[in-house]
């Protein structure tokens, strides 16, 4: 915990319209998440927004049904991430399980193809067939793409969640929630949530038109839990039931081969499964294959039938993600240096850091800006070279600062200086020269230093407020597990509390392992706090502590117990 980091507590609001027979706990923890009816909590799929409001799905929908009738190559265009693999696992199934004989895909290769449906992948598709293309998570910015695949005579449709820019590609159909023609009330859909809503208007369609051996599509909501949870888009009020019917499949074993293969590699136990779990533990895994080798490895694991294909590549992603880890930890020695020298000389560290090193690895630059930013509280955008005079740069943002935003503000201000860019609030990528980044540099500085005050940059820690003693059970615990799923925008319950330390030792390289009773008196508890800075812990001169922590279930040899995962701890 660094002293820039205040630990502050979530407001209490009306519980008056929320369910009586609701535990008070949960009442307290849905209000203040801003739930203020019943309805919001509802998890059943019929609860799900009704594809019909989704502009240009229905055009969408026609072009699908021709190509399927025309026994067409359709070629599914997808994104080397997470959220890219499962959109192309499913569309392709479910195109496949709807007639589809002639159904093929292709993942562009980060490091030649670049994002997106680009020229050279256009060039691809066309090579191989397609008669159709389809992108999923992509294709809202290839105004250059879909011209080269008109030209060649084959039409597209787009499907991405990404934000539009001020001109749209010449697609045949388009279907994104964030068009501002669009008025599709969950605006948060990960790129896989698209792509199933497409596949539920298609299957609609078909059944309107007598057809009568149609596949159900609920068998696939393992992949859009996956995929939602894995691209960390907001959890609203669909989304939580498209993650949490996905999460249910997945408890019940009636999940995909490739996902059971990944939990195994992960030794996570699919009948306890939470929505965290999808994040931090099978998404790293199936992002490897993409950010350091080719993801067209996670799509045939997600495809795949077969339990021991699926396990043997679920282990090369399992290797692959191990490889990542390594290259991770040394890019960030590297980056701490290079602050730590910023801050030692007479200036200050700017309020918008972008950082670049020529021996970074493009395909990690990501995960290496999220962990900058979380240590220093502030937009960062990381930089490795692409080996043909470029660099690819990802940056990740705090709350306040919209990311895309700024960099089309950049991109106005300096015409010429960002090849080309997209993305979200919280996320973007970009290309430049390598001549223009200290240029770079310092525009993103001054401009995060025009947007932001000194007030943005306080590390905030939220907190629900105090368990009492008689509520840090295993029951609590459980309830809250299930209450969820817990996520981005619906954040996991966090509490604080003050506690007598009562043992403390460091396990694996950097996790500290505590047993602590509430300062009040209480039960004796274990906690556990993940890569804590072994400067300052253990301290065997520490007795007293504040934390902010997360109830949780351990489960270990059969037996279940309560278990505080600790966010952060402050010596009293």
């Amino acid at each position: 915990m660094n002293s820039k980091t205040e630990l502050r507590r979530r407001e209490a609001t009306d519980t008056d319209a929320l369910p009586a027979d609701l535990h008070p706990l949960l009442r307290r923890l849905y209000a203040r998440r801003g739930i203020r009816q019943a309805s919001e909590l509802e998890r059943g799929a019929k609860n799900l927004h009704p594809f019909q409001s989704l502009s240009g799905i229905q055009a969408a929908v026609e072009i699908l049904q021709r190509a399927l009738a025309n026994n067409l190559c359709i070629m599914i265009v997808g994104d080397f991430d997470a959220d890219g693999a499962t959109s192309t696992a499913l569309t392709v199934l479910a195109l496949r399980s709807m007639g589809g004989q002639n159904v093929k895909y292709l993942v562009p290769n980060r490091f030649d193809d670049g994002y997106g449906l680009s020229p050279e992948v256009v060039e691809q598709a066309a090579a191989r067939g397609a008669q159709l293309i389809v992108t999923v998570d992509n294709g809202i910015s290839s105004h250059a793409g879909v011209a080269l695949a008109h030209e060649k005579g084959i039409p597209v449709v787009v499907t991405d969640h990404h934000l539009p820019g001020e001109t749209l590609p010449d697609a045949d159909a388009i279907v994104n929630p964030n068009l501002n023609d669009c008025t599709f009330p969950s605006k948060s859909l990960a790129g896989v949530g698209v792509a199933f809503y497409l596949m539920l208007a298609l299957r609609s369609q078909l059944r309107n038109c007598g057809v009568t051996t149609l596949p159900n599509l609920a068998e696939l909501l393992d992949l859009v839990a996956l995929g939602t949870v894995a691209d960390v888009v907001p959890l609203d009020a669909n989304n939580r039931i498209l993650v949490w019917q996905g999460l249910s499949r997945i408890r019940a074993g009636k999940c995909r081969p490739g996902i059971r293969a990944l939990l195994e590699i992960a030794n996570r136990d699919a009948r306890q499964l939470a929505a965290s779990d999808l994040g931090f533990a099978l998404g790293p895994r199936l992002n490897a294959a993409g950010r350091l080798d080719d993801m067209s490895v996670g799509v045939a694991l997600l495809l795949s039938e077969d339990l021991g294909q699926a396990r043997m590549l679920a282990s090369e992603l399992d290797a692959l993600n191990q490889t990542r880890k390594e290259i991770e930890q040394g890019m960030q020695s590297e980056a701490l240096a290079l602050c730590d020298r910023l801050e030692a000389s007479s200036e200050a560290l700017p309020l918008g850091i972008a950082m670049y090193h020529p021996e970074w690895h493009q395909g990690v630059v990501g995960i290496l800006a999220s962990r900058l930013k979380e240590r220093f509280h502030r937009p960062v955008i990381a930089f490795a070279p692409a080996g043909d005079g470029t660099l690819k740069g990802s940056g990740r943002s705090i709350a306040g600062l919209h990311m895309r935003d700024a960099l089309e503000r950049l991109d106005t201000l300096n015409p010429g200086l960002i090849i080309k860019f997209g993305g979200h609030a919280m996320a973007a990528g970009l290309s430049l020269e390598e001549a223009n980044f200290d240029r770079f540099r310092q525009c993103f500085a001054d401009l995060v230093g025009d947007w932001l005050d000194a007030e943005s940059l306080q590390g905030v820690v939220w907190s629900d407020g105090e368990l009492m003693a008689q509520e840090l059970t295993l029951p609590t615990a459980e309830l809250l597990r299930e209450a969820g799923p817990w996520g981005q925008a619906f954040p996991e319950p966090t509490f604080d509390g003050k506690f007598r330390l009562l043992q403390q030792k460091l396990v694996g390289e950097r996790h500290l392992k505590v047993m602590i009773e509430p300062l009040g008196g209480g039960p004796l508890l274990d906690g556990i706090a993940f890569n804590i800075d072994t400067a300052l812990w253990p301290d065997p001169s520490v007795k007293q502590v504040e934390l902010a922590y997360k109830l949780d279930v351990n489960e270990f040899r059969g037996n279940r117990n309560v278990q505080l995962i600790i966010d952060h701890l402050w010596a009293l």
